[in-house]
């Protein structure tokens, strides 16, 4: 029993060790994603009618909340999170989308883990 329970602590342990706060590697924007979530045709340019998209890459297993800020000028226009927790890299998609169309202008979007910014990335929309 006692070596059971010391097994027990000891995979706890490690599982633990393995799963500690994520580390980005790579903050990517563009208008079409890859089967594992990056981005596969990196702009900074956008259409009014497209999809913008931003992919959040880490490099080691970890689990946290990462969340992005998108804005529009000074305006904010949605902050969303996902909750996530991987075993090795991975990369986690968000992306902003207006049926509408987006105005012309200057966008940008501020990735965050567990609340704390880890970098911003600068877009903007025109059909030019």
């Amino acid at each position: 029993m006692v070596i059971r329970a010391a097994l027990a602590a000891t995979v706890l342990v490690l599982t633990v060790a393995c799963s500690g706060p994520l580390n980005v590697s790579n903050i990517q924007v563009g208008r079409a994603l890859n089967p594992d979530g990056s981005i596969s045709t990196p702009t900074t340019l956008f259409k009014h009618n497209e999809t913008v998209y931003v992919s959040v890459l880490t490099d080691a297993a970890g689990s946290g909340v990462i969340g992005v800020k998108w804005m529009f000028g000074s305006q904010v226009i949605d902050e969303p999170t996902k909750k996530v927790s991987f075993k090795g890299p991975d990369a986690t998609e968000f992306h902003l989308q207006n049926s509408g169309g987006f105005p012309s202008g200057d966008y940008s979007v501020e990735v965050f883990i567990d609340g704390v910014s880890v970098g911003k990335r600068a877009f903007k929309v025109d059909d030019r």
